[in-house]
């Protein structure tokens, strides 16, 4: 097996007095995706959340390229190379779709993403490139956020309910972008409920349950069976 890029380790998460996750562990090699599915409620976005340095764990808990970040902020995160894709997009209303998308470039890392490769990816972000970010449709703004975490450079993307309240059709049309970005290197962590995309994007599943790690596989040789016993508990 190759090394790992992260390793999530017995992670614990709380929302005060309340816990939302219990010793969850997965992890993730270079040029990997893997699919974290679930039902709402499960943890999902707790997880991506702590990875990203939004809520807070032991320091070895999270480790990411060899050294444990579980313990820092969002913003040092962002530097060592792991971006989210938010869930809702959280686009800035108040400026262009390519004001977004240099936001994302401010941190400096290095590396190949730049504005003229996000709009060759998404060529409708280019035509659209000087519109206010709320003239687009829910789809355009997916791919928005998406390019905005693109052009930080990360070695890690996290992407938080891709799909949420998306056609299918346009769904289909963002999945079809991201073997492209496996294929340079990048690492992937999708947090989906539309289990058949979840599927065909990744190459190892995480089923999470109240918290918990309820199954865990290859996603070629999950069941229909099994990943249903694990995501409703029964």
């Amino acid at each position: 097996m190759p090394e790992p890029l992260l390793t999530v380790r017995a992670l614990d998460a709380f929302y005060g007095d309340f816990q939302a996750l219990f010793g969850v562990s997965i992890s993730v090699s270079r040029g990997q995706a893997i699919a974290v599915i679930g039902a709402n409620g499960a943890g999902k976005s707790t997880l991506l959340k702590s990875i990203a340095g939004l809520m807070r764990s032991r320091g070895e808990a999270i480790v990411f390229d060899d050294d444990p970040i579980g313990d820092l902020p969002a913003h040092a995160v962002a530097r060592r190379g792991i971006a989210l894709v938010p869930e809702g997009r959280r686009l800035f209303p108040s400026l262009t779709v390519e004001e977004n998308l240099l936001i994302g470039g401010q941190g400096g890392r290095p590396g190949a993403w730049s504005l003229a490769r996000i709009y060759e990816l998404f060529p409708a972000l280019a035509e659209r490139r000087h519109m206010p970010s709320t003239a687009l449709s829910g789809g355009q703004q997916q791919m928005a956020a998406i390019g905005r975490a693109l052009m930080s450079n990360p070695k890690l993307l996290l992407c938080d309910e891709v799909s949420l309240g998306l056609a299918p059709i346009v769904v289909r049309e963002i999945y079809a972008r991201l073997p492209s970005l496996i294929a340079e290197g990048l690492s992937l962590i999708i947090v989906e409920q539309d289990i058949v995309q979840a599927l065909k994007a990744a190459s190892h599943v995480y089923c999470l349950q109240e918290g918990r790690v309820a199954l865990e596989g290859a996603a070629s040789g999950l069941t229909r069976e099994a990943i249903s016993a694990a995501y409703f508990g029964v």
